[in-house]
């Protein structure tokens, strides 16, 4: 029963056997029966100016409980002249003022926040309660190479390639290492916040690839340079004493001639080789910025593909193409990029050996080559090795030849990977 129900209850009951014995005293004297009646409906009307007095702050107090379930923080209300309900009025309309000043100030934030994850550089999943992803910024389905909307509802161990197994044995708090393809590298933390009292996870993936890259050329670019110095003043000067002994080979005895020549042409040789050993490095080193134009990519391939005809035929491999239909206009530089396809396009036959194929692939949309052969598959202890700098499992390798395609690739700004796929061929695939 209701406050303001058991007040017009007591009310009516008072009136009630105030009317009763008024009538008992109508029998006995008609005089104070006019003044009973008077002072019955004088009661009645304080009676009724009172319960409107008294049932104002409840129905204040219902308006204002409405208003903030409704979350309508605009409601004020209008002192009414009485000292207790103007004080109530005073504390909710400040109570209000203060509110939706909180909620102006916790959506500012709210927005600020929103747009600093969509504008981070960083990949950033925010995980609901039950630990599957919610919600992903734009740098997370880069990295990911996933659509948001394909990322939204999945557990993050499930992902599929090496993110679901490096982002299912990450725990909180403790930032993970994590290698793709031989040469992408990322840095994966996870944290957690408290969201209306509960625990709520969320991951951040920091690309860290090019911070590698550049401290690596960093630092072999001086070590090159300085051997490279060191190493060509000094052969230039042996080669010049080396060719000078020739001048004494008639001094000698004539069964000590051609030994003597023989031993001088072996040194100049090891010498120029050891130059060109050197001047390898240093092309690398020397790598120019590219100086692009649009060019037909189709032409490039073919052109690449007739350098290695001679190759091909006598290792008895074959090509095979399969271009998008129409010219595959992009803009690189010529010279640099026909030279990273060569260098893959002779990597593809000395992976097959002899007895192989090789097949070109491209598509427009997006802009696309992959070259695929059918040699043996990339060993994982090889696979995260690609691309590291001087790295060579061939006997005879500098390890230059995938570091130079990196480098050219990587400054005309496109992605590539070099891996074994399903279907068993090792493809080199860029995008442009």
């Amino acid at each position: 029963m209701t406050l303001r129900l058991k007040f017009l209850l007591f009310a009516v009951l008072i009136h009630s056997l105030l009317l009763v014995l008024t009538w008992q005293v109508l029998r006995q004297h008609t005089v104070w029966f006019i003044g009973a009646e008077v002072l019955l409906v004088v009661s009645i009307i304080l009676t009724v100016q009172l319960y409107r007095d008294f049932v104002r702050p409840f129905q204040l107090i219902a308006a204002g409980t409405e208003a903030i379930r409704a979350k309508d923080f605009s409601t004020k209300f209008v002192p009414v002249q009485q000292r207790e309900m103007d004080q109530l009025i005073d504390v909710y309309n400040h109570m209000i003022d203060a509110l939706r000043q909180e909620r102006i100030t916790q959506h500012e934030k709210s927005f600020l926040l929103e747009h600093l994850i969509q504008a981070s550089p960083a990949g950033i999943l925010l995980l609901d309660f039950e630990g599957r992803i919610e919600s992903v910024n734009p740098a997370a389905a880069r990295l990911l190479q996933l659509p948001a909307a394909t990322l939204v509802g999945q557990v993050p161990a499930a992902l599929p390639g090496d993110w679901g197994v490096a982002l299912g044995s990450l725990q909180p708090d403790q930032p993970q290492a994590v290698q793709l393809s031989g040469m992408q590298s990322y840095r994966a933390h996870a944290s957690h916040f408290l969201d209306r009292g509960f625990t709520r996870y969320f991951i951040v993936l920091e690309e860290l690839t090019q911070d590698i890259i550049r401290q690596e050329k960093q630092a072999y670019e001086k070590l090159i340079r300085m051997m490279s110095h060191e190493v060509n003043n000094s052969i230039g000067a042996v080669n010049s004493i080396l060719q000078s002994f020739h001048y004494y080979a008639p001094q000698l005895a004539q069964e000590d001639r051609a030994d003597f020549t023989e031993a001088l042409d072996v040194s100049v040789t090891r010498s120029t080789h050891l130059a060109n050993f050197i001047a390898n490095f240093a092309h690398l080193v020397r790598l120019p910025p590219p100086v692009p134009r649009t060019v037909d990519v189709h032409e490039l391939l073919k052109s690449t593909c007739r350098l290695l005809q001679v190759q091909s035929e006598k290792r008895r491999i074959r090509w095979h193409w399969q271009l998008t239909e129409g010219p595959l206009y992009v803009s690189l530089d010529t010279q640099q990029l026909e030279q990273a396809l060569l260098n893959i396009g002779k990597n593809a036959l000395e992976a097959i050996g002899e007895d192989g194929n090789v097949w070109v692939r491209t598509t427009a949309s997006p802009p696309t080559v992959i070259i695929e052969n059918d040699g043996p598959a990339i060993p994982p202890e090889v696979q995260r090795n690609l691309f590291t700098p001087f790295y060579s499992t061939k006997r005879d390798g500098q390890g230059i030849g995938l570091t130079l395609i990196r480098d050219i690739l990587l400054q005309h700004g496109f992605a590539f990977s070099l891996q074994t796929n399903a279907t068993g061929r090792t493809a080199f695939t860029i995008r442009f």
